[in-house]
């Protein structure tokens, strides 16, 4: 159930986003809302509960791609972790796979960052009376794309051979046989439609998969 909000009460936000320049940007515009203050500002998703659990924001805007915990990773965290905040998704990459997954995780909404600050706060203010704001666009594309056709343990082996590792390396980081990883990545190169694992890994990272 949404929170009572008093009249004149400030709404709490933390800002993750590990662009220096777009964090004190944003921050400085969303401070100019009179209901609205920030206070947290974190560059690395590893930071985000701990930021969470000793300023108690109202709401969290998170960035997708952070270093250390990516902010959909780190919106599931904040569920558990600290229930009574709400989460809004704020990225540049509008990919439909990433809308779903933010929806997974819990997040009350998606935005992309080219929209006006007015309606970021809106959004703000939206979320912590218990509604979901998704971008229009977004929400049409992730209709049209349907579900990740990826599993979980697919995804870990695409993720864990993104850096040019062997099936050996794969094998050894994720405590599996070498037959049983070509066998997923094999899977996850037909749901992806591609020739390789290197497109297989491109293409689920363009739709949002990972």
């Amino acid at each position: 159930m949404p929170r009572d909000r008093r009249p004149g009460k400030h709404i709490r936000v933390l800002l993750a986003e590990d662009q220096g320049m777009m964090r004190g940007a944003l921050a400085l515009l969303l401070g100019m809302e009179p209901d609205i203050e920030v206070v947290a500002q974190v560059s690395a998703g590893d930071t985000i509960v701990d930021a969470a659990l000793t300023h108690r924001p109202d709401v969290a805007l998170l960035d997708i791609e952070l270093p250390g915990l990516s902010g959909l990773d780190a919106a599931a965290e904040l569920r558990d972790q600290v229930p009574g905040c709400r989460v809004l998704i704020l990225t540049t990459f509008g990919r439909p796979g990433y809308l779903r997954r933010a929806m997974e995780a819990g997040a009350a909404g998606f935005l992309v960052k080219d929209g006006p600050v007015e309606d970021l706060a809106v959004a703000v203010r939206r979320v912590l009376t218990g509604e979901t704001v998704i971008d229009p666009a977004l929400a049409a594309a992730a209709l049209s794309a349907g579900p990740n056709p990826l599993t979980a343990r697919e995804r870990d082996v695409l993720n864990a051979s993104s850096d040019g590792a062997t099936v050996a390396d794969v094998s050894a980081r994720l405590h599996l046989s070498e037959s049983t990883v070509r066998n997923y990545l094999s899977s996850a190169i037909g749901k992806t439609g591609t020739r390789n694992r290197t497109e297989a890994l491109r293409e689920a990272r363009q739709q949002g998969w990972l």
